[in-house]
């Protein structure tokens, strides 16, 4: 029987899957579309992850900027990961490892995306306008 013979003999009469394949690929799986309570655990997550960053870069409650950066970096690194997992229904043991590879993939990007980013804007700051300083220099010493 061809695929659209199969296809249009299985519509309406609830078996099978959506695709009318009749065996299932995990579509009609409640753990493959979460609940709400997976969903509003993602967000309620989520939120705290983007808050707690926000109020350390406004608020300054430590004492290093450095410290306030690397901790915004962990905080955006956590919540990449909770949106995989609550959002994107990521696990190592779903779809054949698939979801894995996609998370490390996904990992590899935003690590190359973040050195990338730190490498070009620090080069920038070095590189920019290096004749401020004699310029400055020079000001300071003209004023009476």
């Amino acid at each position: 029987m061809s695929e659209l013979a199969h296809h249009t003999d299985n519509l309406g009469r609830g078996h099978g899957d959506s695709h009318g394949h009749g065996h299932g690929h995990g579509h009609d799986a409640h753990e493959a579309h979460g609940s709400f309570k997976g969903y509003m655990t993602g967000f309620v997550l989520s939120v705290i992850l983007t808050a707690v960053p926000f109020w350390l870069v406004m608020e300054s409650p430590l004492a290093s900027p450095q410290l306030t950066a690397f901790l915004v970096v962990a905080f955006a690194a956590v919540q990449i990961v909770v949106h995989m997992i609550f959002f994107l229904h990521m696990n190592a043991s779903s779809e054949e490892g698939w979801n894995f590879m996609a998370f490390v993939f996904t990992l590899i990007v935003v690590v190359i995306t973040i050195a990338g980013t730190l490498w070009v804007m620090y080069h920038m700051n070095t590189n920019m306008m290096p004749q401020m300083d004699t310029m400055e220099q020079n000001e300071i010493g003209q004023q009476p």
